[in-house]
């Protein structure tokens, strides 16, 4: 668990909520630690973590925004590309 816990800080995660705690007590980490080994932990002493990484992006449309070019206007084929 401390070596996932250190993993997932040197990849910037955190938890994003507002209102969360800035810190986990030692004892509730070396409980969960104990429990998660338990229940996933191998026979070589390894444990198994997986974890999701969600993209997301969004903007708002503005009138000074680009507009695209009209179909077929563009001057390279993409099958040339390809």
């Amino acid at each position: 668990m401390w070596e996932l816990m250190e993993d997932l800080k040197d990849m910037g995660e955190g938890n994003a909520i507002i209102g969360r705690r800035h810190f986990v007590h030692r004892d509730t980490l070396a409980a969960a630690s104990a429990i998660y080994k338990e229940l996933h932990g191998n026979e070589d002493g390894t444990i198994p973590a997986t974890f999701q990484v969600i993209y997301m992006i969004g903007w708002k449309p503005s009138p000074t925004q680009r507009q695209p070019l009209e179909r077929g206007s563009g001057e390279t084929n993409l099958k040339d590309v390809l």
